[in-house]
């Protein structure tokens, strides 16, 4: 094995590598035909669980299609062929439908266990490189996964090859969601920790500020008063009431900022010739993504949140921050 590296062009090799993986993906849109649509409907007449295998490389990615089945709607789990040959096959029943993995079609610990399969009368997808193996023929539907060279110059290392597996997975995966109209909220159920989980599942009314701590004044005050509200709740805002506590009009610091650069008096001035009326507001149910969205797409970065039309919270872009939603 040589170890003079001085000369080698590692830019040149990888980007070999990624032009050959890159058109072994794109060969598959070819083979979204009859076959992908009836493995889709096997899938979602499955009464049971989506069940993937494949051994060594094959059963790496079968492990994360798995995953990525049982995240966006799809109950799925990996099974590994040689376990189940050891009593893992319980596991598995006439109500599943398993994905067998296989580049070659002939992998000996997947082959083994077809018969178990058809016994328990489990529908067989197949994922395979050669559409005349083994698995391929045995199987239900089969899914040509085969590619025409391996990024690995030697030929040896499964690379093309795992990457059009993978990809064909996530057209299952997201085929499936599409179908079944899955929704960010269902997304959320699967992934309520970390910082998806709180982009997801976090409401307004968890992170708003509420009672005393909100930003109001009545109208018929001047803007200084306006400003000593803003100034002792911090939010950079505060929104405005009529009579009866329903909210007419906020006032930011940009409005300030504009005012004064008009050259009007802050105290004489009165908040409501000033106040920016139909302000934006929020729901204290609506998702908290939601809020950054209002947020980005009306280039504000303070929300009124109302029920009724009266002020029930604030929030700022800081405590979306501070809440990991942005």
């Amino acid at each position: 094995m040589s170890t003079n590296h001085d000369n080698f062009d590692f830019i040149q090799s990888g980007q070999r590598v990624i032009e050959i993986e890159a058109s072994a993906a794109l060969a598959l849109k070819e083979r979204i035909d009859d076959n992908f649509k009836k493995a889709c409907q096997l899938i979602l007449q499955c009464k049971g669980r989506v069940i993937v295998t494949g051994m060594g490389k094959s059963g790496h990615v079968g492990n994360k299609i798995a995953a990525t089945l049982a995240s966006t709607g799809t109950p799925a789990f990996f099974v590994h062929p040689g376990e189940a040959s050891h009593g893992d096959l319980g596991m598995i029943t006439g109500d599943d439908v398993v994905i067998g993995i296989s580049n070659s079609g002939k992998t000996e610990e997947v082959l083994n266990i077809v018969p178990l399969i058809k016994r328990k009368g489990a529908p067989l997808i197949s994922m395979a490189g050669d559409a005349k193996s083994m698995l391929a023929t045995q199987a239900d539907v089969h899914l040509d996964i085969s590619v025409k060279e391996e990024a690995c110059s030697l030929g040896l290392a499964p690379t093309a090859s795992t990457t059009a597996t993978l990809v064909m997975g996530d057209a299952l995966a997201v085929a499936l969601l599409e179908a079944r109209g899955f929704t960010a909220d269902d997304f959320a159920l699967s992934h309520p920790g970390g910082s998806l989980g709180r982009r997801l599942l976090l409401l307004v009314e968890h992170i708003m500020h509420v009672g005393d701590k909100i930003p109001l004044i009545k109208q018929g005050v001047t803007i200084s008063r306006a400003l000593l509200e803003m100034s002792s709740k911090g939010l950079g805002m505060t929104g405005i009431l009529n009579d009866n506590d329903e909210l007419v009009g906020i006032f930011t610091d940009g409005d300030l900022r504009r005012m004064l650069d008009q050259g009007m008096d802050i105290q004489t001035t009165m908040i409501e010739d000033v106040m920016s009326k139909n302000p934006k507001t929020i729901h204290p149910h609506i998702l908290a993504v939601e809020a950054l969205n209002i947020m980005d797409k009306s280039k504000i970065t303070a929300l009124m949140v109302v029920d009724n039309n009266k002020p029930v919270g604030a929030l700022n872009m800081h405590d979306l921050l501070r809440a990991g939603v942005v």
